[in-house]
Parts: structure tokens; sequence; C-alpha cells
């Protein structure tokens, strides 16, 4: 499950750092993410300018930073914890490794649907599962959900990346709390018939697929699509105005449309507390979330951030509220339907 190289960088780093980890200087932080982006830098050097904290950062992978912080227990350096996917963020709350941070202005910032409700982690941006088509096609009738999907109309038309994927257990869980498991199984065989090809690929894979004609649908967030239209490379940029997108399951009365999260919270035995606090207000800030969503082409989490124009330009939409706790429990069970269905 792991990967070799990336495990072994990350046991060298454990075995370099701690020491000096530790100290527990007034002016830094550590923080293990799961993040590894060059924006995320640049956003940790503005917290330095603006503060005088200094960010350590341990990347690794989600589930590897959890248990290392897990085996570190009151010894462990780490000040802050940061990972993509809302059942990260719950596996690592049920970890024990993450404490409430009380902070008023975090929870003043960022929407309640947004946050854990005992206070150990929040949102710091927003990517949205989307249904992408051909807009020399048109948008298809009678796709407005992701239940429709399953619809025989759409035979031989649908690109995905494989279900084994964090994006897509995260959708299918949703899916299964949703609808149950009757209904959501019916539905990833009804997906599956649907494919124009097997899985493959990551989601760039899927709706760059379109204009070949390999598929006329594809399953992407919202973040590549973004990333490919802010591209400097001609052909990408035709590739996004070529790409229509549909904000599934915004019908009245319907659950919204299901987005990741990337996420942060205090760690329980933080020796930098105070200063991970501001780090973590930090984030919720206008200037922070301004650089998630210009630099890294993501939706802000708290209301009024700017974004950026090419995400503007898709549309408004209604986010599904976050069930981190729930999302975790199912995924085990929504991949075994997944699997079992053909959605390898």
């Amino acid at each position: 499950m792991f990967r070799r190289p990336l495990l072994a960088a990350l046991s060298a780093l454990a075995l370099a750092a701690p020491a000096g980890l530790r100290a527990q200087g007034a002016g830094e932080i550590n923080l293990y993410s799961a993040r590894h982006y060059d924006t995320d830098r640049a956003l940790y050097e503005e917290f330095t300018r603006e503060t005088g904290i200094r960010v350590r950062v341990i990347e690794g992978q989600a589930d590897q930073l959890i248990e290392r912080i897990r085996n570190e227990g009151a010894n462990s350096p780490a000040d802050v914890f940061m990972t993509v996917d809302a059942a990260r963020l719950a596996r690592a709350a049920q970890a024990g490794i993450l404490a409430a941070h009380g902070s008023a202005t975090v929870n003043e910032r960022v929407p309640a649907a947004l946050r854990d409700p005992q206070g150990l982690w929040f949102a710091v941006s927003q990517r949205a599962r989307l249904i992408m088509y051909d807009r020399e096609k048109g948008a298809p009738e009678g796709l407005a959900r992701y239940e429709d999907l399953a619809d025989p109309r759409f035979k031989g038309m649908i690109c995905a990346r494989s279900g084994a994927h964090p994006y897509n257990t995260s959708m299918a869980a949703a899916l299964l709390i949703a609808d149950g498991p009757e209904k959501m199984e019916a539905w990833a065989r009804g997906v599956v018939a649907n494919f124009a090809r097997p899985p493959q690929g990551g989601d760039r894979d899927q709706f760059r697929a379109i204009p070949s004609g390999q598929c006329s649908l594809a399953i992407a967030n919202s973040y590549y699509l973004g990333l490919t239209g802010r591209s400097d490379k001609p052909e990408d940029q035709a590739l996004f105005k070529r790409i229509g997108v549909i904000f599934p399951n915004q019908g009245a009365g319907d659950r919204g449309t299901h987005v990741n999260i990337s996420g942060a919270g205090l760690t329980a035995n933080a020796p930098n507390k105070a200063n991970a606090i501001r780090f973590l207000e930090f984030m919720t800030t206008h200037r922070a979330q301004e650089m998630f969503a210009l630099g890294n082409m993501e939706f802000p989490v708290v209301a009024g951030a700017p974004l950026h124009p090419l995400l503007a330009g898709l549309g408004t939409f209604r986010a599904e509220p976050i069930n981190a706790a729930g999302n975790l429990d199912r995924t085990p069970e929504a991949l075994q339907i997944l699997q079992r269905a053909g959605w390898n």
C-alpha cells in the first residue's frame, strides 16, 4: 500500500528531524503535511513573513503521517497535521492524534458544515467532483445528478479513473450514505455498464479523452480542470474551453455536489501550541484563501475570499455537507461494492 521510495525518504526525515524539531522555539511550528504543492510552500513563507514564525514541514502520505504521530506519542514534534480528503481527517481524529483548537476566529470564518463538530479539524480548501462533457456536443439531457450516470442512455459514454482511488471511494461512500447499499450497488453496476473504456489514468486523463471521442462524459475534480485552463500551453487552454461542467445534485432539496476537502488540525501533543493556532487561523485569512484559490485552483472555504476567474466561470454550486466520520466508516463498504460491480 505504501510506496517504498517515499517510506525511505520519510524514514530518513524521522532519523534526522525529531531532536531538532522538538525544540520549543517561540518562532516555529512543525507541520506534518500530506499536501505537496509549491503554492503551499509560498503560503508558509507568507505566514513566516507576517508572523516571524518559521514553518518546518515534514511531508508524506496521510496514513503514514498519522501512524508516525501516533507512534511518537507525547514526544511528537508535530504541531499541525494537514491532509487531503475528509475521511483521512476523520481517521486522524479517530487515531487520537488531534486536539480541539478552540479558536473562535476559525469557527467564525469557516462554516460549520466544513468543520469537525468537536473542533478537531476544519477545511482549508475545496475541490468539486464534477461531471464533464464536450461543449461542442452540448450538455446531455437528463444528466443532473451523480445517480443519473447509471442511466442506460449513457452507455459507452463515461470515462473514470479507478474506483479504488480515494476521490472515487469518497464519492461512492457519500452515495452509499445518501441512497443505501442496494441502490448504491445498482448505481455502481449501471455506471460500469456505461464505461467507454476500462478505468485508467488520473483525473486529467478522463476529460482529456473527450475531444478525441474516446468518451463523451468524464468524472473528475474541478482542481485538475482549473490547472489545465491556467496552463500556458495553447492546447491546454483550448481543452479547457471545450470542456463543459455539471455540478451534480443541485436541485431543490437535493444534497449538493460532492467535494473533496483539504483540512488541518492541531495535534494532541503540540509543543508549539500557541504558534500552531496562529498558523491555523492564518489559513482562514483572505490572503491564505486567495493563495489556495489563485495558486492551486481550489475553491476557498471562507465567504468572500477571492476565486480564480477560471473557476468562477464554471458557475456557482451548493456543496454536499461534509460527513467525515460517516465517510470513513462507509468507505470500506463502498470500495467493496465498487469492486464487486467491476469498477476496478
